[in-house]
């Protein structure tokens, strides 16, 4: 074909080279309205659609298409099949979980993202994509009130922030597995890793995935507020040194998944200290509260950690996905990650770059910090603030409604913005531990959390707390106003009542 052949006219093509801009910008207003509509109607929609598994592929095509599609018609499928079957974590109702809500200056950042196709994994790759990171990243440590020793890196998401940080406590132990692996590694014993029974399971999980094993993450008993006995810990760490292993991390937990309940981090600590191993803080769901000065209490110690972890996409209300790793000893986890074949070597700058993928498993990265920056210029720190007092604000009041009720059961502390409960009956008051009524009190929540999710209102989620079923309210989402929470009450007080 010629070059002014009108087959190659990108305007009178579709699906053979890219959209022209004029496409485009036709295209983009189009998803613009969508996404507008979308967020302004979310409440239209059921939380968790009413569906089965395996109910939404058969409404598919079975192969892809061969001819090219117009977007109208793309649309208006996202509109007739893909709307109606997603879980809306946008919507005010979602109490499931930890709340992982949208704000809108986050989405056209996640637009600008996408358009910029930015792959920082190298200065060089992305000036703008690296500099940036270390920006906000700056501007959120300084916000949570943490010491200018942490520096840090985004992430996708707090299981690969702790992997990190428990890969660069196996450098940090002496161990030397980047370069020589485990195995081969003489002189020492197994290594130790330690959490408390409520701890994530991204721990046991970064332990499976680094070759420690399972075997090697030992679950420290906690009180009856789920937060570990320090003195259980010092004891577990002496048994193992007594018996030949290697302890080289602990993870101190502050706002666990089930409970939210926060472990004693400075007595965690000086034990860390003492015994000479790594201190990884979790606080990937209740990090964000020490933007708060008043609200600080619970983060006590954490500025003594080698490692925290915070995500923005949980109640930062970032688009997924941004987690925030930060460090005091940045140096072990380049040691733990850092390889530069020729081909990734800057030769041609003076000055002294930084090149995240040395700090990390992945080569590629996302540009992450582009999404934070514009969405803390919008809401200002203040405006961050204001919102989770808010949640903490409606928790407290869910708490209450509970703890009045004689037919409800707090199970757990609210030292944020998640409650765990039951309904419990008054009849069966003191009666708990007898096998049928324990028994009965599970199957009354399992089925009462099921009917109330049906209504698609609101959505809920459970967990075991004491070897009780544990219905949890998480008030996290940004659209989540008081109303809403009084309406998951009334519904669950409805609910009880015909299951009674």
């Amino acid at each position: 074909m010629r070059p002014d052949d009108p087959r190659l006219d990108p305007q009178q093509t579709t699906g053979v080279t890219d959209m022209s801009p004029v496409a485009f910008r036709a295209a983009a207003h189009e998803v613009a309205d969508l996404i507008a509509d979308y967020l302004e109607g979310v409440e239209s929609y059921a939380v968790f659609p009413s569906i089965e598994p395996g109910s939404i592929a058969p409404a598919f095509p079975a192969h892809a298409p061969e001819a090219p599609e117009q977007v109208d018609a793309i649309l208006a499928d996202v509109e007739r099949l893909v709307l109606p079957n997603a879980t809306h974590w946008q919507h005010p109702g979602f109490f499931a979980y930890f709340s992982t809500s949208a704000s809108g200056p986050g989405i056209l950042g996640e637009m600008i993202t996408a358009a910029l196709g930015q792959n920082p994994m190298l200065w060089r790759t992305s000036p703008i994509g690296t500099e940036l990171e270390g920006v906000v990243v700056r501007w959120l440590r300084e916000g949570l009130g943490l010491p200018d020793a942490f520096d840090g890196l985004l992430t996708d998401t707090a299981s690969t922030s702790t992997l990190i940080a428990i890969a660069a406590s196996r450098e940090a132990a002496g161990l030397e597995a980047a370069a020589k692996g485990l195995a081969a590694r003489e002189g020492f014993g197994q290594p130790r890793v330690y959490g408390s029974t409520e701890t994530h399971s991204s721990i046991e999980k970064a332990c499976m995935t680094l070759g420690l094993g399972r075997a090697a993450l030992v679950k420290v008993p906690v009180n009856d507020r789920y937060e570990m006995d320090a003195d259980a810990l010092a004891a577990a760490i002496a048994s193992d040194r007594a018996a030949g292993r290697t302890p080289i991390c602990v993870v101190a937990t502050v706002g666990t998944t089930s409970s939210t309940s926060v472990d004693p981090v400075p007595a965690i600590a000086d034990i860390a200290e003492r015994e000479g191993i790594w201190l990884h803080a979790d606080s990937a769901y209740a990090g964000v509260t020490a933007l708060l000065p008043d609200r600080r209490a619970p983060f006590a110690g954490w500025e003594r950690a080698d490692s925290i972890v915070v995500n923005p996409h949980k109640w930062l209300f970032t688009p997924l996905d941004a987690s925030l790793l930060l460090s005091r000893r940045m140096d072990q986890l380049r040691a733990a990650f850092s390889l530069v074949p020729e081909y990734l070597r800057t030769l041609d700058r003076a000055n002294p770059v930084l090149d995240y993928n040395e700090y990390q498993p992945q080569l590629g990265r996302r540009m992450r910090a582009l999404k934070l920056w514009m969405q803390l210029r919008w809401f200002g720190l203040e405006g961050l603030r204001r919102r989770i007092r808010h949640h903490l604000a409606m928790a407290d009041t869910f708490a209450g409604w509970v703890d009045a009720d004689p037919d409800w059961e707090r199970l757990a502390p609210v030292p944020f913005a998640t409650v765990c409960f039951r309904y419990r009956p008054a009849a069966l008051a003191g009666r708990e531990d007898e096998p049928d009524v324990h028994a009965r009190l599970d199957q009354l929540n399992t089925a009462l959390m099921d009917a109330v999710n049906r209504t698609g209102e609101v959505f809920l989620s459970h967990t075991r707390l004491a070897d009780r079923f544990t219905i949890r309210v998480a008030i996290g989402n940004l659209r989540t106003e008081p109303h809403h929470v009084a309406r998951a009450w009334e519904l669950l007080r409805a609910e009880a009542a015909k299951l009674a």
